[in-house]
């Protein structure tokens, strides 16, 4: 199974089952982390943490905090694909890493990033 990312005219495939993607919020100035796995071909949202709540964070009842980190688990569906927007508002671009590697996306306005799981990866019209 591959990791398929497609961003600024590029499609990168990455070898990996699981990934997280970590960005600063834009008006808290805190970390988010999701972890996310593939399953069935399809992008499930394992964990998320984040450095504190506030604007625009609502936190689930069951979030649990650490170390300064509230974390919890998402009761959403698999995704097909995750679509992302970088809006020019943050500190830095998303970063999104494997056990292997990271990748920083999104450090231009406007961007647009697609990421979703295939056997193989290929070129889509409707995301590049």
């Amino acid at each position: 199974m591959s990791l398929c990312v497609a961003a600024s005219g590029h499609l990168i495939a990455l070898a990996a089952t699981a990934f997280s993607l970590t960005w600063t919020h834009s008006v808290e100035k805190t970390e988010w982390r999701e972890n996310w796995v593939v399953v069935d071909s399809r992008l499930q949202l394992d964990q998320a943490s984040v450095m504190g709540s506030g604007a625009g964070i609502g936190l689930p009842d069951d979030a649990v905090f650490s170390d300064g980190v509230w974390t919890y688990r998402p009761k959403l569906a698999p995704l097909e694909q995750l679509s992302l927007s970088a809006s020019g508002a943050t500190q830095s671009p998303w970063t999104l890493c494997t056990s292997q590697t990271c990748l920083q996306l999104g450090a231009r306005s406007g961007e647009p990033i697609t990421i979703w799981a295939a056997e193989q990866c290929s070129a889509r019209e409707d995301l590049i």
